[in-house]
């Protein structure tokens, strides 16, 4: 049985099929996303919980555990990790293949809403989960410099600003701001100064937190007139802090700059970054599931002169990482050799052959064979990648050495059996077949 004689018997049949193959592979190759690695996402929720302050043995013991024994009780869960560092835990679960990853979200949350009354009181807020690909790695890093700003007011900039501006961007799924921690005042109390004053710590804690409340102040009336009383009791500055009294002690006020050393800081002085050895705010950008990382990353460049202009100007805005570099030096060198492939077909050809006819069967056979391959990646899911760029770049040989064979076949039995063109490639196909 010949499989290739319908096609040779409707010559015009075969170039309809292969004009649509071609169409096909050309549009699918726009719409396919492009990957460094192939696609595997495995349903994984981490669930991360902070208190400041705390051990690892602490946060092993009272916030671990008790999630730990919570999420348990999910089915499908296959492998449950938890680490835990100064102040943090984190708990990585890993569910079946199978799984629905928006259905296992939601028993992660009910899950963290049940241990809720085993957490600390203290946590300052709750425990939290997303949905990541461990093996996914940011596209994109970005860091934020300044020589005048230090690191709290970049870090605000990028969490308020930058944070939100990039995760509108079409592709991105996920951005983490990293380096530094929102501005905060820190109150270092002096224990030697309090103990002479009488003064506990609760004291000192409970005066800053009433006094610092920004609460409805009231209005005051007179007759039919009314006046609304608008003031700001929020400090938010170390100087604004130094005045406020804590405490009486033989009728004279104790002010806070009088027991403890006041100082404009971050909420996490452990927490740093560096960029080319100046002091930096890292913007991480990843992208979502089945996105085109370079469409994503052009988006992103696009993106950034605007996002420039509206952050102080103070502030430098620089890509310090981007994965797409070798991504697009890999599909430049795919383009090159199948360039390289077919150039040398057609040489090769027309050197044996001496026949320019001959010559414009395999210019037409080996492209669209490989641009047909893209119509097939396209159906049955692939991404373009480091993986399938390569299988394309094997098969351009095997397509290559197909089309030499069969034309060479063609042309030795029109030359040596003197058959018709038509039967000498009806009989070449069953001969190579």
């Amino acid at each position: 049985m010949n499989l290739s004689a319908p096609a040779i018997a409707r010559p015009v049949a075969t170039t309809l099929l292969t004009l649509g193959l071609l169409l096909a592979g050309a549009v699918a190759f726009k719409l396919l996303p492009v990957a460094p690695l192939p696609q595997v996402d495995f349903p994984t929720v981490t669930v991360s919980a902070s208190l400041p302050g705390a051990s690892p043995e602490t946060m092993a013991s009272t916030v671990a555990t008790p999630l730990e024994r919570a999420l348990g009780t999910i089915a499908g869960v296959t492998e449950m990790t938890s680490s835990n560092a100064l102040g943090s835990t984190r708990v990585v679960l890993q569910f079946d293949l199978s799984r629905d990853i928006d259905g296992a979200a939601r028993e992660v949350q009910a899950a963290i809403n049940a241990s809720m009354g085993m957490l600390p009181s203290s946590l300052p807020r709750n425990p939290t989960y997303r949905k990541v690909n461990p093996a996914d790695a940011p596209i994109m890093i970005i860091a934020l410099t300044s020589d005048l700003l230090d690191r709290g007011q970049m870090y605000d900039a990028a969490s308020t600003i930058l944070a939100q501006k990039f995760s509108q961007v079409k592709g991105i799924g996920q951005v983490t701001v990293g380096g530094s921690s929102l501005p905060a005042v820190r109150v270092n109390l002096n224990p030697t100064v309090l103990n002479k004053y009488g003064i506990g710590f609760d004291e000192v804690r409970s005066a800053i937190a009433a006094t610092n409340a920004n609460r409805p102040k009231g209005t005051v009336e007179e007759g039919d007139r009314q006046w609304q009383i608008y003031a700001n009791d929020q400090a938010k500055q170390a100087a604004e802090y130094l005045p406020l009294i804590v405490a009486y002690r033989n009728g004279a006020a104790v002010r806070l700059s009088e027991v403890a050393e006041v100082v404009d800081s971050v909420q996490d002085v452990r927490n740093t970054g560096i960029s080319n050895g100046k002091p930096a705010v890292l913007v991480l950008l990843y992208r979502q599931p089945g996105a085109n990382i370079i469409e994503t990353a052009n988006r992103i460049y696009e993106v950034l002169p605007q996002l420039q202009a509206s952050i102080p100007q103070a502030i430098d805005l620089k890509v310090v990482m981007e994965r797409t570099t070798t991504i697009r030096a890999s599909l430049r060198d795919v383009e090159r050799t199948l360039l390289i492939s077919i150039g040398l077909v057609i040489l090769v050809v027309f050197l044996f052959l001496r026949n320019w006819r001959a010559t414009l069967i395999p210019f037409i056979a080996v492209p669209v064979s490989l641009i047909g391959a893209f119509a097939g990646l396209f159906v049955f899911g692939f991404t373009i990648n480091t993986l399938t760029l390569f299988a394309i770049v094997l098969a351009t040989g095997i397509v290559v050495d197909d089309a030499i064979v069969v034309l060479e076949n063609v042309e030795r039995l029109m030359r040596e059996e003197k058959m018709e063109p038509f039967q000498a490639s009806l009989e070449a196909m069953s001969e190579v077949s």
